[in-house]
C-alpha cells in the first residue's frame, strides 16, 4: 500500500522542539512527509495550496484557523494532530462536518506546566531569588528570623481541574501540600479519587497559602478573579497564574500586588510579549 501523506506546518526551529529526530524517523517510515521550510508560519492562501493530497496535518501554535476557505482544496485529509494545547483557535464546522479528526498534546504539556506551577509556588514561599538579589548586592541575607516557608503541610487551592489541574494535584500532594480544588465540573466521586478537597471559590481564595489558576477562558472564567475575589488572597500568599491572564482582572490584580499583601508568579498576559513599559514589571 502506498504510504500516507503528511504535511508538518510546523516551521524551524518550533519544530525543532516538538519533533525529536527519532520522531521524525519513525514519521518517515509510515508516511511521505512534507515540512514546511520557510521559517514562519503560513498564512491560510499558503495553507490552502499545500492541502490536496494531504492525508494527516500537523500543526502547532500561531496556526491559522481551519475554516471552510482553507480546506476547500483538502480532498483527503482525515486527521488533524496538534502538537499543542487547546485546539479552539484551530477546529471549525467545517473541520467536522468532513468527518476530520482532531488530536491534541495537552495532556502531555500538562506535565509541564504542573511541574512549573510547583516550582513557582516554591519559589514564592522560599524567595530565593531575593536572596541572590540581596547577595549579589553585597547584603548577607541569612538570619535566623528569616522564616522558612516550606510547603510540606501547606495548603494549596486549584482553580480548575482539567489535564493540568489533576496533574498539578498529584504533584502537589507529592511534596506533602493538602490539596484544594474549585471546579464546578469535578464530580464528588473524582474529587475522592484524586485526594483533592472540594471547596467553592470564595472558601479557596480566603482559606489556601498557595493558589495557582489552571482555567481555561470561557464565557463562565472570563475576568472570573476581580478585586472582590483577589481581596479574599490572604496576606502572605502566593498566587500562580500558569493558565491564561483573561481569568484574572489584571487592573485589580495590579492594584493588590502593588499592595503587596501577596506575591504572585504570572506566566501570561493580556498581551505578550509583555510590553516594555508595563508596570507589572516594575514589581
Amino acid at each position: 500500500m502506498p504510504k500516507i501523506h503528511v504535511l508538518v506546518s510546523v516551521p524551524q526551529p518550533l519544530r525543532g522542539l516538538i519533533l525529536s529526530p527519532e520522531a521524525e524517523r519513525k514519521l518517515a517510515n509510515l508516511a511521505t512527509v512534507t515540512t514546511n521550510e520557510d521559517g514562519r508560519n503560513w498564512m491560510a492562501e499558503e495553507l490552502a495550496a499545500r492541502l490536496p493530497g494531504v492525508d494527516a496535518l500537523i500543526t502547532s501554535w500561531g496556526f491559522v484557523p481551519l475554516d471552510w476557505a482553507v480546506l476547500a482544496a483538502a480532498d483527503r485529509l482525515r486527521l488533524v494532530a496538534h502538537a499543542a494545547g487547546s485546539v479552539k483557535r484551530l477546529v471549525s464546522d467545517a473541520l467536522y462536518d468532513r468527518g476530520v479528526a482532531v488530536t491534541h498534546a495537552a495532556g502531555r504539556i500538562a506535565d509541564s506546566v504542573a511541574e512549573f506551577s510547583l516550582l513557582m509556588a516554591m519559589t514564592g514561599l522560599r524567595q530565593a531569588h531575593t536572596l541572590d538579589r540581596q547577595m549579589k548586592a553585597g547584603e548577607w541575607p541569612k538570619t535566623r528570623e528569616a522564616p522558612v516557608y516550606e510547603i510540606a503541610g501547606k495548603r494549596v487551592g486549584l482553580l480548575g481541574m482539567g489535564y493540568v489541574g489533576r496533574r498539578s494535584a498529584r504533584i502537589f500532594q507529592a511534596v506533602g501540600a493538602e490539596v484544594w480544588a474549585y471546579d464546578p465540573y469535578l464530580q464528588p466521586a473524582d474529587a475522592e479519587r484524586l485526594g483533592v478537597r472540594k471547596a467553592d471559590l470564595d472558601e479557596l481564595l480566603s482559606g489556601c497559602k498557595v493558589i495557582s489558576v489552571h482555567l481555561p477562558v470561557t464565557d463562565e472564567t472570563h475576568r472570573m478573579l476581580g478585586a472582590r475575589e483577589l481581596a479574599l488572597i490572604q496576606d502572605g500568599a502566593v498566587f500562580v497564574n500558569t493558565a491564561r491572564s483573561l481569568v484574572v482582572d489584571q487592573g485589580a490584580l495590579l492594584t493588590e500586588l502593588q499592595k503587596g499583601r501577596f506575591w504572585a508568579a504570572l506566566d501570561v498576559f493580556d498581551k505578550e510579549p509583555l510590553p516594555a513599559d508595563s508596570p507589572f514589571r516594575a514589581l
